[in-house]
């Protein structure tokens, strides 16, 4: 061997290319190609799986700051969306460390094969922890990434697609990943060395509106003793009332909860004036204040994370929890009809609202974690509950 092939190095096979020029090089995996979204950053330390397959990232490429991602694998039983072969609308991934080979009983396929069987476009060998810091200084960027393995890359169209990519602001894209038809659920939580049972006798009858939900939500709902029955984002006030439900449940989803806003929140008023307990989780949060009246805003950075501190005002504790937003309601903006319930330990942005004297609550994060702590799991007693009064009232 010679010094110069000792001192050689392999042309970079994936981009990062950013809207303001900026190009991060790395080694691609997962499927070829290009790909543009919003550029996040996501702190958990387990459950990419999870992530990846989440509904709530649809237009995002996520970076993970955790460096050693994809060395326990991946399986069927971790998908979070409802359709197992649907794709979850993410763009893409950013990783520090290379894929190891998977450590974990449970792996059936290497990432990088997951993510080409997804058609997800992944970068390694990026120094994630500077991106994020970029991030976190600058706001999220709207950026590409891209995959060719033979290195050639046509880096002023990639600059151009990234510069001229408009953001998620005033991007309805709960209507990409809804399901297309009504459908029951009755799936309930893995067991270990079980894995997933079925219901049984169900107590309460709920209405799921999907605005991008996780199979782990539809499960606690289960695990709560309901039936639940999935519809459409777009679905009408008579169709969510023809199934004459005892809930309604308003699910985590992606993009601009304005623009979503737009031909949901009708619906929700429609649920509200009836009387119906209401819950909402993430974009279901954002919706449910919408249509109380309360307006919406763009983050600098957002939120995503199974680390964050949120304190209940109604319980007066503080509960760590999962969390995944680009957009928040802005508290200052929230009718006199409406209690700010939850907030942010990290920032003071709002978490979660009730209307009061009303059985309708929603949160901001996601209690049912996948990944993440459990320590909100009560909120699905606490609808439960709701659900019951109004049945004996």
């Amino acid at each position: 061997m010679t010094t110069a092939d000792a001192w050689s190095t392999k042309p970079a096979t994936a981009l990062l290319v950013l809207a303001d020029g900026s190009v991060i090089e790395g080694e691609g995996l997962g499927a070829t190609g290009e790909a543009v979204g919003e550029i996040c950053f996501n702190t958990a330390m387990t459950g990419y799986q999870e992530i990846l397959t989440d509904p709530s990232y649809a237009g995002q490429i996520i970076t993970f700051t955790f460096p050693h991602i994809g060395n326990v694998g991946t399986n069927d039983e971790d998908i979070e969306t409802v359709n197992m072969a649907a794709e979850s609308g993410i763009r893409g991934c950013v990783l520090n460390a290379s894929i190891t080979e998977p450590a974990n009983y449970r792996a059936s396929r290497h990432l990088d094969q997951w993510l080409k069987a997804r058609g997800l476009i992944g970068i390694s060998g990026v120094d994630t922890r500077a991106l994020t810091a970029l991030i976190r200084e600058k706001g999220v960027p709207n950026g590409v990434i891209a995959y060719h393995p033979d290195g050639k890359f046509d880096l002023d169209a990639l600059k151009k697609m990234a510069a001229e990519w408009p953001g998620l602001e005033g991007m309805d894209l709960a209507k990409d990943v809804t399901t297309t038809q009504t459908h029951p659920w009755d799936e309930t939580s893995w067991v270990w060395e079980k894995g997933y049972g079925h219901a049984g006798t169900p107590e309460f009858n709920v209405v799921a509106l999907d605005f991008g939900i996780k199979r782990n939500i539809l499960r606690l709902l289960t695990d709560a003793g309901c039936k639940v029955t999935v519809l459409p984002a777009n679905a009408s006030a008579d169709e969510v009332l023809a199934h004459n439900p005892d809930g309604v449940f308003l699910s985590n989803g992606p993009g601009d909860p304005a623009a979503t806003g737009k031909y949901a929140t009708g619906t929700i008023k429609s649920v509200i004036e009836k009387g119906i307990p209401t819950f909402g989780i993430c974009l279901g949060h954002q919706m449910l204040a919408l249509a109380l009246g309360g307006k919406t805003v763009k983050m600098h950075q957002g939120h995503h994370g199974a680390n964050h501190p949120v304190h209940d005002h109604t319980t007066g504790k503080v509960e760590i929890t999962s969390m995944n937003h680009g957009f928040a309601v802005d508290a200052k903006s929230l009718p006199d009809t409406v209690e700010e319930t939850h907030v942010s330990l990290f920032d003071g942005s709002n978490c979660g609202i009730r209307l009061k004297g009303k059985p309708v609550f929603s949160v901001q994060y996601h209690p049912e974690a996948s990944p993440g702590p459990r320590d909100s799991h009560y909120l699905f007693k606490r609808f439960t509950d709701f659900m019951r009064d109004a049945k004996s009232a």
